[in-house]
């Protein structure tokens, strides 16, 4: 049986700390799914299709990573790609409580999926997507903190 987790988030824009957890779920798992999530309550600042290019154009070459867009319900989603457990990221404690009742309501919908919390690099527990699209729209420089191509993207947003 192929060991599948999906990495869900809004990557708006993907940081280096997305691609660390990304890097550390790939070697517990045989495949995961790197899930961009659609959101009607959130203003993104990339679009959704431009969001999977970026994520496509960072890690697509990946063996054992697959970029997909997520719309509805996670443990749907899921479920329909037989995935066995969500990979969250936790940065710092403030993280937690959230995460800690998000995947206590995905037990209850549906108990077959896990959530495993995994912890960047201590280097990336600062990093956030909100605070570096911050960062970029004041003018300050980002590249340390991107993949060069999302650096450029995100720099090419707020000259507009």
């Amino acid at each position: 049986m192929i060991r599948r987790a999906i990495y869900p988030g809004s990557f708006d824009p993907v940081t280096n700390g997305h691609l660390d957890v990304i890097d550390r779920a790939r070697k517990l798992f045989d495949e995961v799914i790197v899930a961009v999530a659609h959101n009607d309550q959130k203003q993104p600042l990339f679009t959704l299709e431009e969001r999977l290019a970026l994520l496509q154009g960072t890690i697509g070459k990946l063996d054992n990573v697959e970029i997909a867009p997520l719309d509805g319900l996670l443990v749907d989603f899921a479920v329909a790609r037989e995935a066995t457990a969500v990979i969250r990221g936790l940065r710092a404690v403030s993280d937690f409580e959230f995460e800690f009742q998000m995947a206590l309501m995905n037990r209850k919908l549906e108990a077959t999926v896990e959530t495993i919390f995994l912890m960047p690099k201590e280097e990336y527990t600062y990093l956030s997507s909100r605070i570096v699209k911050e960062i970029a729209r004041l003018g300050g420089n980002v590249a340390e903190f991107l993949p060069a191509q999302v650096a450029a993207a995100l720099r090419a947003k707020f000259k507009n």
